[in-house]
């Protein structure tokens, strides 16, 4: 019952947030006064996402710590995380190929006739290098990744943080118990954070059309609509493929899926979900052990909606600007989005990051991110929704391949941390 309250508040503050943001554009037709307006509307959303990141980093390493440490040795760590990768890397085939199916299917870019004329994009192509991506991985220091919420070097220091104490048995038993104290604490605060859930909806979304106005939702609406809709596709084929692993149950799990999915939705931020997402799967139930470890796994490394948009966005500033790309450079460049899109969690603004450098790699214009850079928020929208559902699905996968689809003691207390009556 709490959590479809939670989903109708938040559905009626996205309605209500348009509705504001429209009122707001029309009365002020000054786009410094929009500005100046939105500016002080989005404060809501700013707090909400910052106590969200606030959280994450001791989040992810508590809830990490506990579950390797709660498994029998490092052999099961090794094999959940070969499970875990194998569906990372099968679903990032699927994503990035359908992606290039329907752009050329589709073809939203032909009859812009673009011309290159140098100006710069403003996003740095070369951000995703080997050694930018190497340093990006992996941690120099414990304490940094958590100031900085940079997910994926949290994860490793984790993953070696949690073998660690499963290595050590009794010896580590009392930090492993403080750990999973602080996990519990964390959880009880993540609960009084997703009350402020709907104030921040309506707050970004109010914002948003403040500046851009009800039009920006009918500009580029063949690209938009086109995009969408191979979303929806993805949607479709991952639900398909839970189906036939996880029977009729993938119902249930969409469901408990639908208030993690708005929120990403309308707060275009994945990591906004991810508390949300380790309470639904423990009421899917998915044992703690298994989501505390596969679901930051997929942060860093199964982002199905980023992906997809990588193949969709290149493609079609190649189209823009009447470049023909042969079936050879799009396999090849569907290979290449497929090593630099990993690992990109935490980097600002990722899949145009990760764009510019395969325009840059393939002597496509970079200034062509200047298309699409406008909507991107709204594309977001629907990327970071769609690796909630990737996300959800790799977990409860995985729980049912390492007979972990239960209900345990670990996973009722965060149920009862994270279920907390409003004040």
């Amino acid at each position: 019952m709490k959590s479809s309250r939670m989903t109708t508040y938040i559905l009626v503050a996205m309605l209500l947030g348009i509705a504001a943001g429209g009122l707001i554009h029309d009365h002020y037709p000054n786009p410094a006064t929009q500005k100046l307006i939105a500016g002080y509307i989005s404060f809501g959303s700013t707090i909400f996402l910052r106590l969200i990141k606030m959280i994450i980093g001791p989040l992810v390493f508590s809830t990490l710590v506990v579950g390797i440490g709660h498994m029998a040795d490092a052999g099961t760590v090794g094999r959940v995380g070969g499970k875990s990768m194998l569906w990372f890397i099968s679903a990032s085939v699927v994503s990035l190929a359908l992606g290039l199916v329907l752009v050329n299917l589709f073809e939203p870019g032909i009859g812009i006739h673009k011309v290159a004329s140098g100006v710069s994009s403003g996003i740095d192509s070369h951000a995703m290098t080997l050694d930018g991506f190497v340093k990006h991985v992996f941690p120099d220091s414990a304490v940094r990744p958590m100031v900085d919420n940079e997910i994926l070097q949290i994860v490793v220091f984790s993953i070696l943080f949690g073998i660690a104490c499963t290595a050590m048995g009794e010896r580590a038993k009392l930090l492993l118990d403080g750990i999973e104290g602080l996990s519990h604490v964390i959880l009880r605060v993540t609960g009084y954070v997703m009350m402020l859930a709907p104030i921040a909806v309506f707050c970004a979304i109010a914002a948003t059309i403040s500046t851009n106005g009800l039009g920006i939702l009918v500009n580029y609406a063949k690209f938009m609509g086109e995009f969408y809709l191979g979303l929806v596709c993805l949607w479709l084929v991952l639900i398909l493929i839970g189906f036939l692993l996880l029977g009729p149950r993938v119902r249930r799990l969409i469901m408990l899926m639908r208030e993690p999915f708005l929120l990403a939705f309308s707060t275009a931020s994945s990591e906004a979900a991810y508390p949300k997402m380790l309470e639904q799967l423990a009421k899917f139930p998915v044992s703690r052990n298994i989501s505390s470890f596969v679901l930051p796994l997929g942060y860093s490394f199964n982002l199905d909606g980023t992906m997809m948009y990588c193949t969709f966005a290149s493609v079609f500033i190649a189209q823009a600007y009447d470049i023909p790309l042969t079936f050879g450079t799009q396999i090849a460049m569907l290979l290449t989005l497929m090593l630099t899109s990993k690992g990109v969690a935490g980097v600002p603004r990722a899949s145009l990051v990760v764009i510019a450098a395969t325009l840059s790699q393939f002597n496509l214009p970079e200034e062509g991110l200047l298309l699409i850079l406008g909507i991107d928020t709204f594309l977001d929208m629907g990327r970071s929704a769609t690796n909630v559902i990737g996300n959800s699905l790799a977990t409860a996968v995985v729980a049912k391949w390492e007979g972990q689809l239960v209900s345990d003691v670990d996973t009722a207390a965060m149920i009862e941390e994270m279920e907390v009556e409003p004040v």
